[in-house]
């Protein structure tokens, strides 16, 4: 029988603490190891005992999330999920937290209905699950690349009067080391990259500082998918936390619907209604892309779309932080190729430049 993961939860609020406390023990794989109310308290209780998981505030006294992080990740690297508020100005540090070394960002959990404690239940034990079976050896790799060049409940039934469109989309997923992996991939393309719809598991509000720092990053314009955009060639969309977004066709114009809905393969957003509105909408005109990540959302979608005659990549088991998404594609038999995260921004480019 395998060992729990044991996790060791850093901040200042005791309600939280507990909070996060009765969420992680009603997971059977997880045990919570201990707590601490600031990062001082954490590194003298690392010395007797050393965690597979730290969930970490990131505004505390005496120090900050951030410090300890490049502390911890410089000493003694262990995967690390960052637990915060949705203000928008933590939105923009907790971010900065994933270029530091961090694995995933949660919100805090706080009460509500019993739906959305649930929720949020599955959402944070499955980000300590995932940062207990990433690589940071490959994290670290993936942020030194350079670019080499500049479900049914949620989808409605697809209508058959479309115009022929040539115009290519192209629909992306990632989770667990995803937002360094995007970046590499975004920074890439070129200014004049066919239209892209991306989903990121990210919760609400961080999608827009993400975005955000994404197109201050990239010769293509990034920004939150709003209801109604149209998938426009430079552009990328990237799903707002806790909505799903889909790719719908008016004639031939290619737009996002954004709308909220269950929780679809334990996730909104989530990929697989990302790609299988690809594969109803856009067909053999698309494009799908799954990258790193922890579970199996996206694989039955791009297997759909694979059906539909789209074009479908998966990112290699050595380049990625969990292989978990683009292994379950592959099994699922919905990949067309496997490549390396470098490549993969060009083998997008020629697929879409082909009749």
């Amino acid at each position: 029988m395998n060992s729990k993961i044991k996790v060791l939860i850093v901040d200042d609020s005791a309600l939280v603490r507990q909070t996060l406390s009765d969420i992680l023990s009603s997971d059977p794989e997880i045990e919570v190891m201990d707590t601490a109310s600031d990062p001082y308290v954490a590194a003298r209780k690392m010395r007797d005992a050393v965690p597979d998981v730290i969930t970490l505030d990131v505004e505390m006294p005496k120090m900050d999330g951030i410090t300890f992080l490049r502390k911890l990740m410089s000493q003694h690297p262990i995967p690390v999920v960052i637990c915060s508020s949705l203000a928008v100005a933590q939105s923009e540090t907790a971010l900065k937290a994933l270029e530091y070394g961090a694995v995933e960002i949660i919100q805090k959990p706080s009460m509500g209905t019993k739906q959305f404690l649930e929720e949020s239940r599955i959402r944070i034990c499955d980000s300590v699950k995932a940062a207990a079976s990433i690589h940071l050896k490959k994290l670290s790799r993936q942020r030194a690349v350079e670019p080499k060049r500049t479900a049914d409940a949620i989808l409605a039934p697809a209508t058959k009067a479309m115009l022929k469109t040539t115009e290519k989309v192209v629909a992306v997923g990632a989770s667990t080391g995803g937002t360094e992996a995007l970046k590499v991939f975004l920074e890439s393309l070129p200014p004049d990259a066919p239209g892209m719809v991306v989903v990121q598991h990210m919760p609400e509000n961080f999608t827009r500082a993400f975005s955000n720092r994404l197109n201050g990053l990239c010769q293509v314009n990034v920004k939150e998918a709003e209801d109604n955009d149209t998938i426009l060639r430079g552009q990328v969309l990237i799903a707002p936390g806790n909505y799903h977004v889909l790719i719908k066709r008016s004639g031939a114009r290619y737009y996002v619907e954004v709308k909220t809905g269950p929780l679809v393969s334990r996730h909104r957003p989530s990929v697989d209604v990302l790609f299988r509105s690809a594969a109803r909408y856009a067909g053999k005109n698309a494009v799908g892309v799954i990258m790193t990540g922890m579970g199996d959302d996206g694989a039955k979608g791009m297997l759909e779309m694979k059906q539909a005659g789209a074009y479908t990549i998966a990112q290699d088991e050595e380049t990625c932080v969990v292989f978990g998404m683009p292994k379950e594609a592959i099994k699922h038999g919905g990949v067309d190729k496997i490549l390396p995260l470098g490549k993969i921004a060009g083998d997008v480019i020629r697929a879409c430049a082909l009749p």
